[in-house]
């Protein structure tokens, strides 16, 4: 498929009234906002738990790539961020949700720092991915959970994910590698309010190969093939997760669409509601 570009100045030009700013796309991955606020989170982040990194040696050193994660907890973002800034010497971005941006400094620091705000009422999606479009044509890795939000398996393996990150891999043409984080749990259970930090806490992240999706780089996508890749995307992410965990997951994999619950938000608390 032809790739899109298109330059964060365009970016400015599509923002409707009401929705948040976009970043700023700059050349530099490590710019001095993003060592600022790294210096505030990286002693919070050892504060709350040790990351210990497996499989660091597949990832590329320097160019654009994708990294797809699962997600458990709240505090996975922390792990992640701390990992792509620490142990990979590259500035982390993320597709996170728009209200997190609403928070009057927390949103200022979130943008300054590269991370792209996702509107999951999904008739304002556009800007995000045209957002992380541009920091992978300026040559930076951004990381995706595909799930969209926090599994809802009760034994918390990966659910069914959604097509973006796909989506993007296939329009950019980008290579896209599978991550697993498991002992996040520990420190904040999902969706859980009670936090238990430590630092002799582990979360553990060990890094898969590239996902091979050449089978889907072709023109006539279908959106059955979106799907289907999407799931082979969610199948090395839990493949990795097993290899953490040392256990098999369950043969069908969680999906929303079929138990009828909330696809985002706390879905304990609407349960009770």
């Amino acid at each position: 498929m032809p790739t899109l570009v298109i330059r964060s100045s365009q970016l400015a030009k599509t923002k409707a009234k009401g929705e948040l700013k976009m970043p700023v796309v700059k050349s530099e991955e490590l710019n001095l906002a993003v060592h600022f606020v790294a210096n505030i989170m990286v002693p919070v982040v050892r504060f709350m738990f040790r990351v210990v990194p497996h499989g660091i040696e597949k990832l590329p050193k320097k160019g654009a790539y994708i990294l797809v994660a699962n997600h458990v907890t709240n505090v996975d973002a922390l792990a992640v961020a701390y990992f792509v800034y620490k142990q990979l010497g590259r500035g982390p971005h993320f597709l996170a949700k728009e209200s997190l941006f609403r928070v009057p400094l927390l949103g200022k620091l979130l943008t300054a720092a590269g991370q792209v705000p996702v509107y999951r009422s999904t008739h304002r999606n556009d800007a995000p991915l045209r957002a992380a479009n541009t920091f992978l044509e300026a040559g930076h890795c951004i990381t995706i959970f595909p799930e969209g939000t926090l599994t809802r398996d009760p034994d918390l393996w990966p659910m069914r994910g959604r097509t973006g990150a796909v989506r993007l891999a296939l329009e950019t043409g980008v290579p896209v590698y599978a991550m697993a984080q498991w002992g996040s749990e520990k420190v904040l259970p999902q969706y859980g309010t009670k936090f238990r930090p430590g630092f002799w806490k582990k979360v553990h992240i060990l890094v898969g190969g590239e996902i091979d999706l050449s089978k889907y780089r072709h023109a006539q996508l279908q959106p059955a093939e979106v799907q289907e890749a999407t799931d082979l995307v969610m199948d090395k992410i839990t493949k990795l997760v097993e290899q953490l965990r040392g256990e098999k997951a369950p043969d069908r994999r969680w999906n929303t669409a079929e138990t009828g619950e909330a696809a985002t938000g706390n879905f304990k608390k609407k349960a009770k509601e």
